[in-house]
C-alpha cells in the first residue's frame, strides 16, 4: 500500500511542477513592487465596439492575494462620496500599465478598516523612498 501512495505522490508532484512551468510562461516581469497601502494607477485595456483604449483607475491597495499567476490586488477609492473597490488580476494580459504613485507606511496586511472611515480619517502616513 505504501508503494501505491508513494507513486501517487510522485505523480501529483510532477503534475504540480508541470502546472508551475506552464504558469511561468504567462507571468509578467515588468510589474513594480506592490505593497498594501500603496496608491497606484492601473491601466486596463478596454474594448468598446471595434476600438480599444486604456482606462486608468487610481486608488489605495487594501489587500493583496498572492498566488503566482492568480495574484490579485484590491483597489479602493472614494468617488463622489461613494467607496468603489475593484479587484484586478495583476498578470492579466488586459493590464497594460501599473504605476506606483505613493508609498504608505501601514502596519496591517489588509486595510479593510478603511471601509468604515470617512474623509481625512482615510489618509495613510506617506513613506518616502530613499
Amino acid at each position: 500500500m505504501t508503494t501505491l501512495k508513494n507513486t501517487q505522490m510522485i505523480k501529483i508532484k510532477n503534475a504540480n511542477n508541470i502546472i508551475k512551468n506552464i504558469e511561468q510562461e504567462y507571468l509578467k516581469t515588468d510589474i513594480p513592487n506592490l505593497d498594501v497601502g500603496d496608491t497606484v494607477q492601473i491601466g486596463v485595456l478596454i474594448q468598446e465596439g471595434n476600438k480599444e483604449r486604456i482606462q486608468f483607475s487610481e486608488g489605495v491597495i487594501i489587500s493583496i492575494h498572492n498566488s503566482n499567476l492568480n495574484k490579485t490586488v484590491t483597489l479602493r477609492r472614494v468617488f463622489q462620496g461613494i467607496g468603489v473597490e475593484k479587484v484586478y488580476l495583476i498578470h492579466s494580459p488586459r493590464i497594460k500599465q501599473i504605476k506606483v504613485l505613493r508609498k504608505s507606511k501601514v502596519r496591517r496586511a489588509k486595510l479593510y478598516y478603511l471601509r468604515d472611515k470617512i474623509g481625512k480619517a482615510t489618509r495613510l502616513k506617506q513613506k518616502f523612498i530613499k
